[in-house]
């Protein structure tokens, strides 16, 4: 009986971090709401090229803690807003 409720706490454990990535904070006039750039490297499939890559996030922050420039990690949540599905785990 145990093993089932440790199976089910470990499977619960990881659907609660299903996306997470780390980014920079380049906005933060809006009310718990900062805007969060993450960048990555594609490599051109044909000329096998490294180019970086951007895209910007809104991410709810309740508190209003994080300023332009942090470093930030974020999660996928529930939609809180028409642009906002993602929230602030830490620093």
């Amino acid at each position: 009986m145990e093993e089932k409720t440790q199976a089910k706490n470990q499977k619960q454990e990881k659907e609660i971090i299903k996306r997470k990535l780390d980014g920079i904070v380049i906005g933060d006039k809006m009310n718990k709401t900062i805007i969060v750039a993450v960048s990555r490297v594609k490599i051109h499939p044909k000329y096998k090229k490294r180019y970086k890559v951007s895209r910007k996030y809104k991410v709810h922050d309740p508190k209003d803690k994080f300023k332009v420039n942090d470093k930030v990690s974020i999660v996928a949540c529930r939609p809180l807003s028409k642009d906002k599905r993602w929230r602030v785990i830490y620093k």
